[in-house]
């Protein structure tokens, strides 16, 4: 979750209901870390970082989990507003627009630029 935006993170779990303290708790678990290096036994430089998690972040699985949730919205919305369709499993049964397992997504639309643009866009939210 290196490229994560903190405040699509903050968005998510505002849209999906968490208190705002909670969020602030959360949101200065990982926002108030700084990193040093250190260089032949001297510590140099301070970076402060703008996005991300660490990696083995205690927090990282779950916030993973919220992040995941916000995406599955997002594309549940584009398919809503008919931009992509999706497939349908049997004769009668639903579209499905995408799928997740553990880290990895499945995306399922049409193989045309116009639906291409519109899942790009919305990984761009």
């Amino acid at each position: 979750m290196t490229k994560l935006k903190w405040s699509f993170l903050k968005a998510i779990m505002n849209e999906i209901g968490f208190c705002e303290k909670w969020i602030n708790w959360i949101m200065t678990c990982f926002s108030t870390v700084y990193y040093a290096f250190n260089i032949n036994g001297e510590k140099l430089g301070r970076v402060k970082p703008g996005k991300g998690i660490r990696q083995g972040d205690p927090l990282s699985h779950y916030l993973f989990l919220v992040c995941a949730e916000g995406f599955s919205n997002l594309l549940k919305q584009t398919t809503i507003r008919n931009k992509i369709i999706g497939v349908k499993i049997s004769r009668d049964g639903p579209f499905v627009s995408h799928l997740f397992f553990v880290d990895d997504t499945v995306i399922f639309c049409n193989a045309t630029l116009m639906d291409a643009n519109e899942v790009l866009g919305v990984l761009r939210k």
